[in-house]
C-alpha cells in the first residue's frame, strides 16, 4: 500500500543523510517530492534522478532555508507549479558543537539560524497555503538533546528544544483548521563517523540504548511517512522520540 499516493511533500536539506532517505521513501509511497538544500551539486542531481524514476514530477530547488526571502521564493514556485502542499518536512541542521567555555558566538548564531529560523521560516511560508486547503502535516526534526541536553551541545541542544516548543505552540494554532504540526526527536544515528569509532567507546555508546544498537536514516524516515500519512490523522503537537529508548 503506498501510504501517500497523490500527496505533495516538501523536505529541506535533503540531498543526503535522513534528508535523502526520507525522500526516497515518500516517492516510494506515492508522493511527488519537493527537495531543497543550499545549491545544486552532484548529490542533489543524483538523488533528484532516482527520485523522478518513481515519482517523475519531484524536483530540486536549490534554496538556504535559513533566508527567509529563499523560502518565500521556495513557496511561491510550489504554489504555482503543484498548487499545494500535504507534508511539510523540515530537515535542515548542522552542528557547531563545543563546551561553552570554548564557544564564539557566531557558532551560536550559526546553529540557531539554521536549525531554528529555518523551521520558522518553512512554517510561516507554507502555513497559509495549507489553511486554504485547509489540511497538511507538519514534521519538524528536533533530536533527543533538545529534551535531555548534552554537554557540549549548548547551541545545539537550544536550538531543537526550540523547535519543540515551536511545534507545540503552532499545533495549537493551526489544528482547527486541520493542520497538524508534530516533532520527531532522532537518538543517535548510525554514520561514517560513529563505525570509525574505536570499538570500546562503540560498545558504551551501544550499552546505553535499551535496544542495544544504533538508529538508522531508515527509522526516522519510515516515523516522517507515519507522520505524513493519514494513519496519523489525529496526532499533533507530539515529540516522538525515534532513539532506541535511551531518553526513558
Amino acid at each position: 500500500m503506498k501510504l501517500l499516493e497523490n500527496k505533495i511533500a516538501l523536505i529541506t536539506g535533503a540531498s543526503r543523510g535522513i534528508g535523502k532517505r526520507t525522500a526516497q521513501l515518500f516517492a516510494e509511497h506515492g508522493a511527488t517530492v519537493i527537495f531543497t538544500d543550499l545549491q545544486e551539486n552532484e548529490a542533489s542531481q543524483s538523488l533528484l534522478d532516482e527520485l523522478r524514476q518513481v515519482s517523475p514530477k519531484s524536483t530540486f530547488i536549490a534554496s538556504n532555508a535559513a533566508d527567509y526571502d529563499q523560502t518565500v521564493a521556495v513557496a511561491e514556485q510550489v504554489q504555482k507549479e503543484y498548487g499545494r502542499l500535504d507534508a511539510l518536512v523540515n530537515n535542515a541542521g548542522i552542528t557547531r558543537d563545543t563546551l561553552l567555555l570554548r564557544m564564539q558566538p557566531k557558532d551560536w548564531d550559526m546553529v540557531i539560524e539554521v536549525n531554528l529560523r529555518s523551521v520558522f521560516n518553512y512554517c510561516k511560508a507554507f502555513t497559509p497555503m495549507m489553511l486554504k486547503q485547509r489540511s497538511g502535516s507538519i514534521i519538524n526534526t528536533s533530536s533527543v538533546v533538545g529534551v535531555n541536553g548534552n554537554a557540549g551541545q549548548c547551541n545545539y541542544s537550544a536550538s531543537k528544544a526550540g523547535i519543540i516548543g515551536f511545534t507545540k505552540s503552532l499545533a495549537k494554532e493551526i489544528g482547527s483548521r486541520g493542520i497538524r504540526c508534530n516533532a520527531i526527536a532522532p537518538g543517535l544515528i548510525e554514520s561514517a563517523m560513529t563505525k570509525a569509532m574505536p570499538k570500546e567507546a562503540y560498545d558504551k555508546w551501544l550499552s546505553e540504548i535499551p535496544l542495544h544498537r544504533g538508529g538508522t536514516d531508515l527509522d526516522i524516515a519510515r516515523t516522517s511517512l507515519f507522520l505524513a500519512s493519514d494513519l496519523s490523522e489525529y496526532i499533533t503537537g507530539q515529540v516522538i522520540c525515534v532513539d532506541g529508548g535511551v531518553s526513558l
